[in-house]
């Protein structure tokens, strides 16, 4: 059985950077939060496994019920790019925070648990 191929964008989507600071508004400090994003558009970008991701997340994959998944998920079969993901490291708490991109990763698990993610990770 052939793979489904993911396709991604080279950097993640302005509008990502926004999401991302939103998000992490909920956890940190809105200053800490906005130090984060912006720290996050000025990072390398790197690969991850989609299951590595999730372990050090701690989060549960989310099913192709969800309706942000299955947009997704239509989005890979059509094969348009993805943005990729933005990824903070939570030290104080030995969790890497997803905050940015969260419904993708759990679409492209649903091909491929192996497939390398880029993202953004501070």
């Amino acid at each position: 059985m052939k793979k489904t191929k993911v396709k991604w964008l080279g950097k993640p989507q302005k509008h990502d950077y926004p999401a991302a600071q939103s998000y992490l508004s909920l956890t940190f400090d809105p200053p800490v939060a906005k130090d984060l994003a912006d720290t996050l558009e000025r990072a390398e970008m790197r690969e991850y496994a989609a299951k590595d991701i999730f372990r050090a997340s701690g989060l549960s994959l989310l099913g192709v019920s969800n309706s942000h998944v299955e947009k997704d998920r239509t989005r890979i079969i059509l094969n348009e790019a993805l943005s990729p993901l933005l990824l903070c490291r939570d030290n104080d708490h030995g969790k890497l925070i997803i905050a940015d991109g969260y419904h993708r990763l759990c679409a492209v698990y649903t091909f491929d648990e192996n497939a390398m993610i880029p993202c953004k990770i501070v």
